[in-house]
Parts: C-alpha cells; structure tokens; sequence
C-alpha cells in the first residue's frame, strides 16, 4: 500500500469518526441553565406551592392516578421550571401552563424542558401514576422532582402514596 493510499485511509477515517460524533451527540438534551438569584435578592422569584403530597389511599394496580398540583410565582421575577423527573417509571410529570401544556416527563431521561411562570401566576404540575407500569404492592410512595430558579426553593418535590392491591 502507498503512502499516497495510506494518508487517504485515514483521512476518511478521521472524517467518520467526527461524524459519528455528531451524530451521536447531536440528539442529546442540551440541559437548561437558569437565572440566578440569592435569597437575599428584593428582586426574584418566590415559589408558593399548595398541597405537595397526596394519599389517594387504595387502588387497583390496573388504576391511573392522576393529580394536580399549583405552583404560584409570589416574587417579582419569573420562576423557571426545569429538569423535571420522577422517582420511579410508574411516575411522571407534565407542566400546564396558560395555554402550554409539556408532554410527560419521568424516571429515564431528566427532561431539557424549561418554562417560566410570571410573577403572580399559577401553573400547574400534573402528576400521574401508573402502577400496572412498574407492579408493587403494598404501600407506595411515588414522586416528581422539579428544579426551579427560587433559592429558597431550588427543588420541588410532589408525592403521592397508595396502597396497591
């Protein structure tokens, strides 16, 4: 072989290599950042949540639970909500918002989803439980975790138990 064919060799596999790692890379979530703000800041966002846990009491496994929860923004700035996920493949969590509403997100893939919430409005974190998805019986505590912008509360979590017959 010549060293003419040689340096073409791997010049194309050079260009295949770097290619694949576009390609591989090129689907991945980029992870969301957001705003920064310290808890001594007159200017930030401020989470207000209701209730965050529920007892649903029992349930059939072939049940789907599904319950909301409010996220109010009681600061001055707008509140992001990102990397939502859940605790277990049985569970997710989806943000409503005005006329918005994001598909489900759960245990398998922290979502790259951000949405804000302006100050003095409510959206809504639907929670939903699958127990035929994942069968445990017994009692059941399953959550959603969603990280946020408030530094006093960077991370949200919303829970509900059943017992599952």
């Amino acid at each position: 072989m010549s060293a003419k064919s040689i340096i073409i060799s791997f010049v194309i596999l050079i260009i295949f290599v770097v290619g694949l790692s576009f390609l591989i890379t090129g689907n991945q979530p980029v992870q969301p950042t957001a705003a920064s703000y310290t808890s001594q800041s007159q200017d930030r966002p401020k989470v207000e949540i209701g209730e965050k846990f529920i007892d649903v009491g029992e349930i059939k496994v072939s049940d789907v639970i599904t319950r909301d929860f409010s996220i109010k923004n009681a600061g001055n700035k707008p509140i992001q909500l990102l990397n939502i996920n859940s605790s277990c493949g049985c569970t997710s969590g989806k943000i409503i918002y005005k006329d918005f509403t994001s598909k489900e997100f759960g245990m398998h893939a922290q979502s790259g989803f951000v949405t804000e919430i302006a100050p003095g409005d409510t959206a809504t974190m639907r929670l939903t439980y699958r127990p035929a998805t994942m069968p445990v019986y017994g009692a059941v505590e399953r959550e959603v975790y969603i990280s946020t912008n408030d530094p006093d509360n960077s991370k949200l979590i919303f829970a509900i138990k059943a017992i599952v017959r």
